[in-house]
């Protein structure tokens, strides 16, 4: 079973615990009614029985229709998203797991990809294989994010697994200019991680769109505020664990 992604996160105490209470409540009821495919839900963006079909379900939405590049986060549950962005001709940047590479994005080019199928390519494995990793700055603006979700409510706040690499990976390419306060925002997610309340902060990611098996949902929700990298929200520890974060530390400490 992983280790729990929230042990050097930083913050309020209170927040932290209630947004981890969340997360187990989700976890342990996708389990328990059998939604969580493998390699199961807890300590993981879960991977959700109709992923397939949800991403089918974004696939017939103006955002997608309007992307052609995206940023996709790698776990299993949007691994049907990143299929069919190849397969629809989209170029894909995916985050390297944990953002643990100097470079923290594969690029994937769905017209070289090594001779490997989309469903191939756009797996975490496939992705080192089939693609190459790239530099922040070598990155072209994104038209489309999809974010890998815990809970989600309906009017866009979302639950990540308790590690903030997405809202991390969100900060970095908005201050590099590859994301824009406008670019949507949008996840696949089972129906029971739609939640009615989630504790956030004015840090988080919020969506624009969140899409499940059944519906495709338009989140209302206040013009988007531009993102920061929340330095003192941050542990020694999760930022040396990221090359980029620390190589950025260190230039801030010799100022």
């Amino acid at each position: 079973m992983p280790t729990s992604h929230d042990h050097d996160a930083g913050g309020d105490p209170a927040t932290l615990a209630a947004k981890q209470d969340l997360r187990e409540h989700v976890w342990a009821r996708l389990t328990e009614e059998k939604q969580a495919r493998f390699p199961g839900a807890r300590n993981r963006i879960p991977n959700f029985v109709g992923a397939e079909k949800a991403a089918e379900r974004l696939r017939d939405t103006d955002a997608w229709r309007n992307a052609r590049t995206l940023k996709c986060n790698p776990d299993s549950a949007q691994w049907p998203v990143r299929q069919r962005a190849l397969e629809d001709g989209k170029t894909v940047y995916m985050a390297v797991p944990r953002l643990a590479d100097e470079h923290p994005f594969f690029l994937l080019d769905p017209d070289d990809l090594g001779g490997r199928t989309p469903r191939q390519a756009s797996s975490i494995k496939g992705a080192s294989a089939a693609g190459r990793t790239v530099a922040v700055e070598d990155l072209e603006p994104v038209d489309l994010v999809v974010a890998g979700c815990v809970a989600v409510t309906e009017d866009g706040a979302r639950l990540g697994k308790g590690g903030g690499f997405s809202d991390l990976e969100y900060a970095i390419a908005f201050a590099a200019g590859l994301i824009r306060a406008d670019t949507p925002v949008v996840t696949t997610v089972h129906e029971i991680q739609v939640v009615d309340t989630i504790p956030t902060v004015d840090h988080d990611v919020a969506l624009d769109l969140l899409v499940t098996p059944e519906r495709t949902h338009t989140c209302r929700r206040e013009t988007r505020h531009e993102p920061a990298i929340v330095w003192d929200e941050l542990t020694a520890e999760k930022i040396e664990s990221i090359p980029l974060l620390a190589s950025r530390s260190r230039m801030r400490m010799a100022r």
